[in-house]
């Protein structure tokens, strides 16, 4: 598979965007992140096509570079998030999120080394972003997410 191909130096990823944490209950997992750990809730949304009530949490200053945690918890007991709590047994990472400039030309240039992404055109994501999902088995067994972020982000 792709160990095989020809890796050009073009880099396809901006940066490392946030970690997905799968929780079942987002205003006590906020509770917790903010005053256990100081992060601060930069962004809340409720996205109904991917079935997540979600927050972006960070620290410190936010550089565009900075890495942040996304809390996502389940709208209802058929959302992938609550498939996934059940399955895994609770809260957990869920995701790893690369940020990309161009999410057309990374996913045809995945598609071309052979890999598979979970859907054939980018959804809506977090602050209008543009995403995509790396097929786990694709990825040593890790849900991977490429974000190409919105004017919100």
């Amino acid at each position: 598979m792709w160990e095989n191909r020809r890796m050009d130096n073009t880099d396809l990823f901006i940066c490392i965007d946030h970690v997905g944490l799968a929780v079942a209950d987002l205003d006590e997992a906020i509770k917790f992140h903010t005053e256990v750990f100081g992060w601060r809730v930069l962004h809340r949304e409720v996205n109904e096509e991917q079935g997540v009530a979600e927050a972006m949490m960070g620290t410190g200053s936010q550089l565009p570079e900075s890495a942040q945690i996304q809390l996502l918890a389940p709208l209802n007991e058929n959302s992938t998030i609550a498939k996934w709590l059940t399955r895994n047994g609770g809260p957990g990472m869920q995701q790893l999120c690369y940020r990309v400039a161009d999410i057309d030309a990374v996913s045809a240039t995945l598609r071309e080394r052979g890999v598979r992404l979970l859907y054939p055109e980018p959804k809506t994501g977090t602050g209008g972003a543009r995403i995509n999902f790396v097929h786990p088995k694709d990825a040593g067994g890790v849900l991977l997410e490429l974000t190409q972020p919105g004017t919100g982000h």
